[in-house]
């Protein structure tokens, strides 16, 4: 069985690939990017990872797409200085920047759907019978984009729901992978809530919102601080923090030397340069500089809310790696499980459309993804749904006509915008007028 990754130059894609070692599901892997020298180095990390399934590089998207029968699509348009522009330019304006979240979320999104689009396209007409998963942020809005073209074959992921379960189950004490484990997660991406944590049906959350000791051993519960989550009555996905202490969130991210993008940009520019010129050193210098991208994950949000380091065990990575594999091998063996996923809800969340894609708990197996029933969202939670599918509704929009009117009110929509005056500067200095409406 044939996997291609889409974006196959990225940094991430060893952490996949390392995934599948000693592992018979794959049995050959196809890279495909449009960097050259990427591909140069990411095949040289592989190639020191011995145990893996045969790897070939491209830079034809069809060649890389016939055959397949999964295809990762893990791309980065405009590449980190596209992200750096995403998150500087929303700043200068005095609202936030972030690579998923508030106007630098919306600018990548204007940036990416069309190209997503493009490649859905071409899996259609290539490779019909693959099943697409989609890493690419903001990964709800790309993946509702691309199920336009390609219905329930392409799937949404994102490792920070599956995440905050884990740490909130061993939190409260309670084994994650034990028998009778069960959760109620619902929202979009970056923007969800855990509001049950049950085992044989009891339902632990009340009582870890309620110990501030056990709220202060896993990372959300610092993130949000004990008073406030008693206050709200669930546990927020950890991008939340970026709504909640919007105030603070902003001020770090001002405060600090560099932007995240900005970080990234540097660190792994400089990564792939001394890797090309070194490629018996590839994957030692991978490893060196993933620890650090681990290690600074989320670093302004962590620095507004006190200032903490990462957990030991949350830096080994291993996150998107595990939920896609573990989504690839349920529908390539028909192998039932249960996994957070971004999928169009169907009903599953009543005020939004069934088109619509959502973040929820989705039962998976040969036949795919589909969307368990969850209880509904409170008023606080649907009326943050709502703004932001509206948001990226209207990116996508934006996107598909060219409408400056639909991307002004992608941007002026956002909750993290305060003024639609403020979202025409941004969107004026990202994306200047070519006289289109």
């Amino acid at each position: 069985m044939r996997l291609t990754i889409l974006g196959g130059g990225g940094f991430r894609v060893p952490l996949v690939y390392r995934a599948l070692l000693d592992d018979p599901t794959v049995s050959d892997v196809v890279l495909y990017d449009t960097d050259p020298r990427r591909l140069r180095v990411i095949t040289a990390v592989l190639a020191a990872m011995p145990g893996g399934p045969p790897v070939r590089a491209t830079t034809d998207l069809d060649d890389a797409l016939r055959g397949a029968r999964f295809v990762f699509s893990a791309i980065r348009v405009g590449g980190t200085a596209g992200r750096v522009s995403d998150e500087r330019v929303p700043l200068a304006e005095g609202v936030l920047g972030q690579e998923t979240v508030g106007a630098g979320g919306v600018l990548y999104g204007l940036r990416t759907l069309p190209v997503a689009t493009a490649v859905a396209e071409r899996v259609k007409a290539v490779a019909p019978d693959a099943w697409v998963i989609n890493f690419t942020n903001p990964a709800g809005m790309v993946t509702e984009a691309m199920s336009r073209v390609l219905g329930p074959r392409v799937i949404g992921i994102c490792d920070s729901p599956v995440g905050l379960v884990r740490r909130a189950a061993r939190a409260a004490g309670a084994d994650p992978d034990g028998p009778g484990f069960g959760y109620d997660y619902v929202g979009l991406n970056h923007l969800g809530w855990l509001r049950k944590l049950t085992v044989d049906g009891t339902d632990l959350l009340p009582g870890l919102l309620a110990d501030p000791a056990a709220l202060g051993t896993f990372e959300e519960g610092r993130l949000f601080g004990p008073e406030w989550l008693g206050a709200l009555g669930s546990l927020p996905n950890e991008y939340l923090h970026y709504y909640y202490f919007r105030r603070e969130s902003l001020a770090a991210v001002r405060a600090a030397d560099a932007t995240r993008g900005e970080f990234l940009d540097r660190q792994q520019g400089a990564f792939f340069v001394a890797a090309d010129e070194q490629p018996g050193r590839a994957q030692e210098l991978w490893e060196r500089t993933r620890r650090e991208r681990e290690e600074t994950y989320m670093a302004d949000s962590r620095a507004a809310s006190g200032g903490w380091e990462r957990d030991p065990h949350d830096l080994d990575g291993g996150g998107y790696d595990r939920v896609a594999l573990a989504l690839m091998r349920a529908i390539a063996r028909d192998e039932r499980t249960t996994l957070i996923l971004n999928v169009p809800g169907g009903g599953a969340v009543p005020f939004l459309d069934p088109e619509a894609v959502v973040e929820v708990p989705c039962e998976v197996g040969a036949f795919g993804a589909r969307p368990l029933p969850v209880a509904a969202p409170d008023e606080h939670q649907a009326g943050l749904m709502l703004e932001l599918k509206a948001v990226e509704r209207a990116a996508i929009e934006a996107a598909a006509t060219g409408s400056r009117r639909a991307a002004l009110r992608a941007l002026a929509l956002h909750p993290l915008v305060d003024s639609p005056a403020v979202a025409a500067r941004i969107l004026a200095a990202a994306l200047p007028d070519d006289g289109r409406r």
